[in-house]
C-alpha cells in the first residue's frame, strides 16, 4: 500500500517545529493581553452567506464551501473578521466600548500554494471597535509591533501607512475615473512590477500619458517610503496637486497619525507609502501593512479601518480598525534571519535513575515537581544513566536530578547543572522545591 501524504497546500509540523509554533503563539497571546486585548474564539465553520455579505459572491472562489448534512451552504472559515462582526452585533447593546479583541484562528483558503502561502494557516487578529479617533490605529499598530518583537522579529520589519481616501483622490486627480479599481491594482503592484508594466497598468486604468509621467515621478520620489520625519513635506506636496476634499481628509488623518505614532514608540519603523491600498473593498480610510525591512518577501500582515462592516451585518454604526498576522510569512522572516525558536521551551529538570531499582522513586519525584509547577520528566525505558543524561541534554534541561542507591540511603539527591557540569548533594525535600 502506498504511503499517505498530506494534501497539497497543507503541512505537517513535527517536533521541534510544532513546539516552536506553539511557543510563538504563547508569546503573541501574552503580548496581546499585556496591551489590554482579550481573546475571542469563533467556530471553524460558518454560513457561506456570512462571507458573501462582507466580500460579495466572488469570495466563493477562495472558500472551501460545501453543503452540510442539513442541506445548508457552509464554508470553512477563511478570515476571522466576519465572525467577529457577527459576535459583536449579537452583543453590541451590552458590550462596553471600546472593544479590544484578539483571535488566534486556524483558517482555510483555496489558493495556489507558494512560499509563504498555504491552504491551511494560522492567523493572529487584533481588532478595536468603537473608536473613531486615529488613536485606534496607533494602538493596534503598537500592539502588533510588540507581538512581532516578542515573536523574535525585533528590527526586521517596518510598517507602510496610507489612506484609501487619499488613494482614491489620487486616482481622480490623475484621471482614473472610469476604472478606479484598476488604478488601485496598479498602485498595489508598483513595487512588484517593472516601470514599463506599471505605466501600462496606469494607462489601462484610464490615466492619460502626461499624467502617467507625473505620477511615476511622484512615486519614484518616495523611494521605499517616506519617513515620519518627512511626512509633513510629503503630504503638503500631495495637497499642492489640487486634491479634492475627500482626499484632503485622507492627508489630514495621515498627518495626525504621523504626529501620534512616535509617541507610541513607532517613529523608527513607520513610513508613508501612497501605493498601499490593500485589496479588500471594506477598508474605509487608513490602511497599513508590515513588511520585511530588508525589502525581501511578502507583506507580514495587512489591515486598516473598516467603519462600515458592523452596520453591514445589521449592527449599529461602529468604527473599527484591525489587522491580521499570518503564520507562514512570519515563519519565513524568522527563519531567514536565524530567529526561529528552537522548539518547546527547555525542560527545567530531568530526573535520572542510576539503576532500575530507583525508577519508581525517579517517577515519584517527577510527579512532585510537576505539581509544584516545575517542568520535569524522566526516562520510561530503564535506559543506562549515560543515555538518560544525553536525553536530558537533548531536552535542554536546566538540571539533572540523579537518584542513586547510595544517595537515597542518606536522604539526598545529586543535582547536576547541565550548563556547567557542576554538581552537589541536596536533601531530597529541598531538591524537589521550586527554584
Amino acid at each position: 500500500m502506498a504511503a499517505f501524504e498530506s494534501l497539497r497546500g497543507f503541512r505537517d509540523y513535527a517536533p521541534p517545529d510544532a513546539g516552536a509554533r506553539s511557543e510563538l503563539r504563547r508569546r503573541m497571546r501574552a503580548a496581546a493581553r499585556r496591551c489590554g486585548f482579550v481573546e475571542l474564539e469563533t467556530p471553524s465553520v460558518e454560513s457561506l452567506e456570512l462571507f458573501q455579505v462582507k466580500s460579495g459572491a466572488e469570495i466563493s472562489e477562495e472558500l472551501w464551501a460545501f453543503e452540510d448534512k442539513g442541506h445548508r451552504r457552509v464554508a470553512l472559515v477563511a478570515e476571522t473578521t466576519p465572525s467577529l462582526a457577527r459576535v459583536f452585533v449579537d452583543r453590541a447593546k451590552a458590550e462596553p466600548l471600546p472593544v479590544k479583541w484578539f483571535t488566534v484562528s486556524r483558517l482555510w483558503r483555496y489558493e495556489e500554494p507558494q512560499a509563504g502561502r498555504t491552504r491551511e494557516f494560522l492567523q493572529v487578529n487584533l481588532d478595536i471597535l468603537g473608536v473613531r479617533a486615529t488613536t485606534a490605529e496607533a494602538e493596534v499598530l503598537a500592539t502588533a509591533a510588540l507581538l512581532l518583537d516578542e515573536a523574535g522579529a525585533t528590527g526586521l520589519y517596518a510598517f507602510r501607512l496610507n489612506d484609501r481616501a487619499l488613494a482614491e483622490g489620487l486616482g481622480r486627480r490623475f484621471g482614473a475615473v472610469v476604472a478606479p479599481e484598476r488604478f488601485f491594482r496598479a498602485l498595489d503592484r508598483y513595487r512588484k512590477a517593472s516601470v514599463q508594466e506599471f505605466r501600462s497598468e496606469l494607462s489601462a486604468a484610464g490615466v492619460p500619458d502626461g499624467s502617467v509621467d507625473e505620477l511615476v515621478a511622484l512615486l519614484a520620489a518616495t523611494g521605499r517610503g517616506v519617513p515620519l520625519g518627512e511626512a509633513e513635506t510629503f503630504l503638503a506636496r500631495l495637497e499642492a496637486l489640487g486634491l479634492d476634499d475627500a482626499a484632503l481628509e485622507g492627508t489630514r488623518r495621515l498627518r495626525e497619525l504621523a504626529g501620534l505614532l512616535p509617541r507610541f514608540g513607532l517613529g523608527d519603523r513607520v513610513v508613508l507609502d501612497p501605493t498601499v491600498v490593500r485589496g479588500l473593498a471594506y477598508y474605509t480610510s487608513v490602511v497599513f501593512e508590515a513588511f520585511d525591512a530588508s525589502g525581501d518577501g511578502r507583506a507580514l500582515f495587512g489591515g486598516g479601518r473598516y467603519d462600515n462592516l458592523v452596520e453591514l451585518f445589521g449592527g449599529p454604526p461602529t468604527p473599527a480598525v484591525g489587522l491580521a498576522i499570518g503564520d507562514q510569512t512570519l515563519e519565513l522572516l524568522l527563519r531567514r534571519h536565524g530567529r526561529w525558536p528552537e522548539g518547546e521551551p527547555p525542560l527545567d529538570t530531568y530526573v535520572v535513575a542510576v539503576t532500575p531499582a530507583e525508577v519508581p522513586t525517579a517517577l515519584s519525584w517527577v510527579q512532585q515537581l510537576r505539581r509544584a509547577g516545575v517542568s520535569a520528566d524522566a526516562d520510561l525505558m530503564a535506559r543506562s544513566m549515560s543515555r538518560q543524561l544525553k536525553e536530558a541534554a537533548r531536552r535542554r534541561a536546566r538540571r539533572a536530578l540523579i537518584a542513586g542507591p547510595q544517595e537515597l540511603a542518606r536522604g539526598v539527591a545529586l543535582e547536576r547543572d547541565l550548563a556547567t557540569g557542576e554538581q552537589r548533594e541536596r536533601p531530597v525535600e529541598e531538591a524537589l522545591r521550586p527554584a
